[in-house]
């Protein structure tokens, strides 16, 4: 099994300094302290061992949370400082990006770390900024829920990765679709570049024609690793989501715990890949995003678990949705999803946190046992490739931050490599 350090990041401080320091997301001393906290635990799972170090995208987070404004940049800071670590972003929000800009940052960290990139896609659900950011498509944020705010959200994001991995394959880049032609305008060409002779010379074969018109246009650099990075997709929680992943060998990080539905959701991806022509075991391509938390007790660490990621999920991530994704069967009569009724306030329990194994909390025996299950899919006959950690940088101390990491690379990390 393969390990993926997860941070928002966030920037340090209770809530009470939150309040007083408002916007804390705008003060210059905490966030450099938030930078090098990142700095310290991306470095520490370097050594450790950690295959993986990802952050979310997101901007305008004037509270402090979530405050991974340029994940990419980043990331190349990182990668100077480590030796081995692999950087993934989950994910960079492409309808807010135009995707030639990202298919040549993605490459460019690519070559900078020779290889340490994975790719990490999303459609954005956070109004505030895809909004704001996306309002030259249009494109809005969106829930998952059928409507035409929804269906418009994904063709864009889905002609956009159509555009990269495009721009990634092929040496001479053109494209007519609904919301970017290569090149502008795609019918006219590009008129006036001044310089037909050198590019006609020099460039991509077919770049320049005989009328001096640009007809198309090469990305660079292509990227380090070939044919281009692998790609993650987070938080993956619905059928269609595994379905989509497994034909295009992308790994999904399923937020989705509860054992028998996490077991569903990896053997749906181990026979899609099947009928795309790729013979996996259960578990292989696939991976989980979960929370951990140790204690010198149970209860020490449900304490510890309660007052992080239990903390972090009420108070910010219910308001988007994500308890949904810790269903049971029989939640099915109380709260249908047909028509939808989601789980209420009350359900929101840190007993269903734990329950569903999203939350896994007490002494390093009993969290090897969770992992152990998990490892195995839940049954024994599966393989799971990569375990990811929700890990609460900004919510925890960095003194307790660092315990937390050096128990999990000495008793987790052996145990399943």
């Amino acid at each position: 099994m393969k390990f993926s350090l997860f941070v928002l990041p966030t920037v340090p401080g209770t809530l009470e300094e939150r309040e007083r320091l408002r916007p804390i997301g705008r003060n210059n001393e905490r966030f450099q302290q938030m930078i090098e906290e990142v700095r310290t635990l991306c470095i520490m799972a370097d050594e450790f061992g950690f295959d993986c170090f990802s952050t979310t995208e997101h901007h305008f987070h004037s509270e402090g949370y979530e405050a991974s404004v340029a994940p990419l940049i980043l990331y190349a800071d990182l990668a100077a400082r480590t030796k081995n670590i692999s950087f993934a972003p989950l994910a960079l929000v492409l309808p807010a990006h135009n995707p030639l800009r990202v298919a040549e940052e993605v490459a460019m960290l690519d070559h900078l770390t020779k290889g340490r990139v994975y790719a990490g896609f999303a459609r954005g659900y956070q109004q505030r900024w895809v909004n704001v950011l996306g309002q030259k498509v249009p494109v809005e944020a969106t829930p998952m829920d059928g409507s035409d705010v929804d269906k418009h959200n994904r063709r864009v994001h889905e002609e956009y990765i159509d555009v990269i991995y495009k721009a990634w394959d092929q040496d001479l880049l053109t494209y007519d679709g609904e919301f970017i032609q290569v090149p502008f305008p795609y019918n006219e060409g590009i008129k006036g570049w001044p310089v037909t002779d050198w590019t006609g010379k020099y460039g991509v074969p077919g770049e320049v024609d005989e009328q001096g018109v640009l007809r198309g246009i090469s990305v660079i650099p292509r990227p380090y690793q070939q044919p281009h990075p692998k790609a993650f997709q987070p938080f993956s929680v619905s059928e269609s989501t595994i379905i989509h992943t497994a034909k295009h060998d992308i790994v999904p990080m399923i937020l989705v715990a509860n054992p028998p539905d996490f077991r569903r959701l990896a053997q749906l991806y181990q026979a899609t890949a099947a009928e795309a022509g790729r013979d996996l075991q259960l578990g292989q391509g696939v991976g989980a995003f979960r929370a951990v938390s140790f204690g010198d007790t149970e209860q020490q660490a449900v304490d510890l678990l309660e007052r992080t990621q239990y903390f972090g999920f009420n108070a910010y991530f219910a308001g988007f949705g994500f308890w949904e994704a810790f269903r049971v069967a029989e939640d099915a009569e109380k709260y249908p999803l047909e028509p939808h009724t989601p789980l209420p306030p009350e359900e929101w329990t840190l007993d269903r946190m734990r329950k569903v194994k999203y939350g896994i909390a007490g002494t390093v025996d009993q969290v090897k046992r969770d992992i152990e299950s998990l490892c195995k899919v839940h049954g024994d006959d599966g393989a799971l490739e990569w375990f990811g950690w929700f890990f609460d940088q900004g919510l925890l101390t960095l003194d307790d931050a660092k315990r937390q990491m050096e128990l999990f690379a000495e008793h987790i990390m052996p145990e399943f490599r």
